[in-house]
């Protein structure tokens, strides 16, 4: 029987600033949510800066007064472990795939009963800041060169016969010159051959995440991957998450963009944001090339 978690406890929810773990040593928090906590941190030989990605999910597990990272419940133990050994298949998934618009993993290790990732760090918001705080730049160009960027990092995975099946706003940090970078891979699926039948992700995003990943019936692919950009791209217009794909199965409300806002951005963008997010796989582009085909027409 495993004893009760101590209420202090909830109190020690980051690692201190100066803690040093293997090779690094921790500056300060930088993001939470509900499996991980991300901290800035340095490298203990050169001082660059890094981030680091701690396998944490508050809802199953507490870190003690020693730092070490315990299930709450015997009946939390399974699913704490499964979710830590798919922290380690992510990032080792990661540290294979090198391009400039996917996070960059350069390490992972195990330390206070959990996992941990290392990956460069990068300035910048994410997309959602954006949406919240500065809306009025989210003009054509802006989008066109988060698209373009985005579509380059979804192409190199899917090469790979993975599928990201969590892109949203939160997931997209803006850095300089309008350069996207394509985060968290928690949910991501191999897919095609022996990958081929449909599992649909434990992680959905209201909004985001398409059809086949509440239906098992419907194929998950890389036009799952695109749905999810172009619902981001249909923020981006709306300035907020369409409505979620089970609600549009029932009744669909969503107004084409095309007739929305063709007074105001390109047709191409437009008409790639409609057809990617068409409730039926088979009627969306198959692939990053049909998406970006359809985004550059018009375009001279």
């Amino acid at each position: 029987m495993k004893p009760p978690v101590p209420p202090a406890a909830e109190n020690w929810v980051y690692l201190p600033s100066g803690t040093v773990i293997d090779r690094y040593v921790i500056e300060r928090p930088l993001a939470d949510g509900g499996f991980s906590v991300v901290y800035l941190a340095r490298e203990l030989k050169d001082q660059t800066q890094v981030a680091i990605k701690e396998y944490l999910p508050l809802r199953l597990a507490y870190r003690d007064q020693e730092g070490q990272v315990a299930p709450r419940s015997e009946k939390a133990e399974p699913l704490f472990l499964r979710g830590r050994r798919l922290f380690v298949e992510e990032a080792r998934t990661l540290a294979e795939i090198k391009h400039p618009n996917i996070v960059e993993v350069i390490n992972f290790f195990h330390a206070n009963a959990t996992v941990y990732m290392v990956m460069t760090y990068d300035y910048g918001k994410d997309l959602g800041w954006y949406l919240k705080h500065h809306p009025k730049r989210l003009d054509a160009p802006f989008l066109h060169k988060v698209a373009m960027g985005l579509l380059q990092g979804l192409q190199a995975i899917h090469r790979r016969s993975l599928l990201h099946l969590d892109l949203k706003p939160e997931n997209v940090l803006i850095r300089p010159d309008v350069d996207p970078l394509l985060l968290d891979f928690g949910a991501a699926q191999r897919y095609g051959g022996a990958f081929a039948s449909n599992r649909p992700g434990q992680v959905r995003t209201p909004g985001f995440s398409p059809p086949e990943q509440y239906r098992r019936h419907l194929p998950l692919g890389p036009w799952s991957d695109l749905y999810s950009l172009a619902a981001t791209l249909r923020a981006c217009l709306d300035l907020k998450p369409p409505p979620p794909a089970p609600e549009r199965l029932r009744r669909d409300l969503l107004k084409p963009a095309a007739h929305q806002y063709r007074d105001r951005y390109p047709f191409g963008l437009l008409k790639a944001i409609d057809q990617a997010l068409q409730l039926d796989p088979a009627l969306r582009p198959q692939s990053v090339a049909e998406f970006q085909a359809l985004l550059t027409d018009g375009v001279t």
